[in-house]
């Protein structure tokens, strides 16, 4: 779910800075203080967190429409994670107590922004159950199927530069296991690949059958 940010980004005013980044940087790192909400405009962002046995795991792969960090306002004092551009990308920092501010002197804009924090909470948690349950090809298929899809009408859009080594971090498996997945996916129909990646809702077809 997308979050429509004219009315946030006019009540912040100069309170919303625009940052560029381009591919590769980070936005903020893991362990750094967590002081600030982002709102993606153009782009994508890849949340990443790194184990105390220095294991990575692929957090979230956030596109435009779409905020991150808000963790701050529940109190919390770092970033759990680091977040990186994966391609050249405009994003909105604002502030902590400037995000505070805007929410609680507009009642509608606060109501519209927890629609959208508790929608991709559901997410989370459908993805944690799907991460519990579900066979490491169904849980590709899905990662898949979120990547490509754009929120409007369910249809979908390529996806460009994604990897096997994220998607293993992503689905919790191995590279090799992502490879034979793609492999099979690709014989059936479900994906195109040529540099971009192409989803078919066809894909579906693994989610929803045994």
């Amino acid at each position: 779910m997308s979050f429509e940010p004219d009315s946030l980004l006019d009540t912040v005013g100069a309170g919303g800075v625009v940052g560029k980044y381009k591919k590769g940087d980070p936005v903020f790192l893991q362990g750094g203080p967590a002081d600030a909400v982002f709102y993606i405009q153009k782009g994508e962002v890849r949340i990443t967190i790194i184990s105390k046995h220095g294991k990575e795991g692929v957090i979230a792969i956030l596109k435009a429409g779409q905020f991150f960090g808000e963790g701050c306002l529940a109190g919390q004092p770092v970033n759990l994670g680091t977040a990186k551009a994966t391609v050249d990308s405009a994003i909105v920092k604002i502030g902590k107590q400037t995000m505070q501010k805007a929410l609680r002197l507009n009642p509608a804009l606060s109501e519209k922004f927890m629609s959208y924090l508790l929608s991709r909470n559901t997410l989370v948690e459908a993805e944690l159950v799907d991460h519990l349950f579900s066979s490491s090809e169904k849980r590709l298929a899905r990662v898949l199927l979120l990547l490509a899809q754009t929120g409007k009408e369910a249809t979908m859009e390529p996806v460009p530069n994604i990897n096997q080594a994220i998607l293993a971090a992503r689905v919790g498996t191995t590279r090799s296991r992502i490879s034979f997945f793609m492999n099979r996916f690709r014989e059936l129909g479900y994906i195109e690949y040529n540099g971009i990646l192409n989803i078919n809702t066809a894909l579906m077809n693994v989610i929803v059958h045994d």
